[in-house]
């Protein structure tokens, strides 16, 4: 069913017929709609039975998911930012225990300093932690990963992140396509836990595991997330087949058939740069994209395959790795070692900076010139980073960086006025 509604709504939707039996709740904003339109289904009684639970921070969120799924129930929870970093030791846990909790991370960047807005800085911190990340790409997308999500975790046993960016994703309004329940009560099987708290056959869940088998736990927890790669594939394919969209998957590469430059790139961000690739094609230049679906477990073969042809690739990222460039390269750098291509990483899009046709096309005419820096900042104001790196020079006590760069944005903005 056609409707036009807000992103968060459209995921409230899609896990209501997921039939969810434990929602952990803890606002946080950008997710904060997602788990208001599902506490409102609940009291209305189209999630049933439910138990819709208010914690009292995002740990407990995670802990009482946990708490959940190991009781046999099927567990959904959603954050955001520092909510996702103040869960971080239930994370590991939830996955180190094989748990297939489902949680929606509408994607925010970290402080320091304080804000709100997009990127990609929170999942991307979690990359070792064991859960499967996936990205979508637009509203759509969100209402038919979270389906899959569910899938994919309790066949796996693990758990699944799914990754949307927060407010240019969650608080638009789109026209997106909700399946009917029927439809998803039939793709999506009734919840089977693997592992259960059973008094009748009682097991110690989270035991203590010494050196002496601790390298065996952790390498199945790796091989299980390998096989993670043929399994998202699998569910794609299946609900390709009885909802008509193709949505998920490991990647999706668009216009690369004969590209010499493939832009990597996860998210939101994807359609902004395919219209930018669109008109870059009438002008004869030859460039794709290739929309990272799966980063955790991330596809190595799947986009070496992509870059089949191509003589340069460019990796782009809304997040960055401090001191050492984008978290995304050096995975691309793993699965292309003995490739020819040339690889540029090019960070932007932070804070929720826009992601431009423009500067896509701006660092696509650098890359053909021969210009491209191994690393780049996008769209850098070096003007605010000089005056920054002067006053750090000339002052002992110079103040706190993000505010100084924010007085400097001030004072050259009513300059401008």
């Amino acid at each position: 069913m056609l409707k036009q509604i807000e992103g968060s709504l459209g995921v409230a939707l899609s896990v209501a017929m997921c039939r969810p039996e434990v929602i952990c709740a803890y606002p946080i904003s950008p997710q904060t709609h997602i788990v208001e339109n599902l506490g409102n289904l609940v009291r209305q009684g189209k999630i049933d039975p439910c138990e819709f639970i208010n914690v009292e921070s995002e740990f407990a969120a995670m802990s009482t998911a946990i708490g959940a799924s190991v009781a046999g129930a099927r567990a959904y929870t959603a954050t955001a930012s520092q909510g996702l970093l103040f869960m971080v030791e239930a994370i590991y846990n939830a996955s180190g225990l094989g748990l297939p909790i489902v949680m929606t991370v509408a994607n925010r960047a970290i402080g320091a300093p304080i804000n709100i807005w997009n990127d990609h800085s929170d999942s991307l911190s979690q990359r070792d932690s064991g859960w499967i990340q996936l990205f979508v790409e637009s509203n759509q997308q969100a209402v038919d990963v979270h389906i899959q999500a569910f899938k994919i975790a309790e066949l796996l046993s693990i758990p699944v992140m799914v990754c949307m960016d927060g407010f240019v994703l969650t608080h638009a309004v789109d026209r997106v396509d909700i399946p009917q329940q029927e439809e998803v009560d039939a793709f999506l099987p009734p919840y089977r836990p693997r592992q259960v708290l059973d008094p009748s056959r009682p097991v110690s869940i989270g035991a203590m595991v010494g050196p002496e088998a601790f390298t065996e736990v952790r390498y199945l927890a790796h091989a299980k997330m390998v096989s993670a790669l043929g399994c998202i594939e699998a569910v794609r394919d299946e609900f390709k087949s009885v909802f008509g969209r193709d949505a998920g998957g490991l990647l999706h590469a668009y216009r690369c058939e004969d590209a010499d430059i493939r832009i990597i790139a996860m998210g939101s961000s994807v359609g902004t740069i395919q219209e930018a690739v669109d008109e870059m094609r009438e002008e004869g230049i030859k460039v794709g994209v290739i929309s990272l679906r799966s980063y955790r477990p991330f596809p190595s073969r799947a986009l070496r395959a992509a870059l089949q042809g191509a003589k340069t690739a460019i990796v782009f990222e809304r997040a960055v790795s401090v001191g050492a460039g984008g978290p995304v390269m050096g995975d691309v750098v793993m699965a292309l070692r003995g490739s020819s291509v040339e690889l540029k990483n090019v960070i932007g899009g932070l804070g929720g900076r826009a992601v431009t046709k423009k500067s896509i096309k701006g660092i696509v005419q650098s890359a053909m010139a021969d210009k491209l820096e191994d690393l780049t900042f996008m769209d850098l104001d070096v003007d605010l980073v000089r005056r920054q790196l002067e006053r750090e020079r000339s002052e002992h006590r110079c103040g706190p960086v993000a505010e100084s760069v924010m007085h400097d944005v001030a004072v050259r903005n009513r300059a401008r006025s």
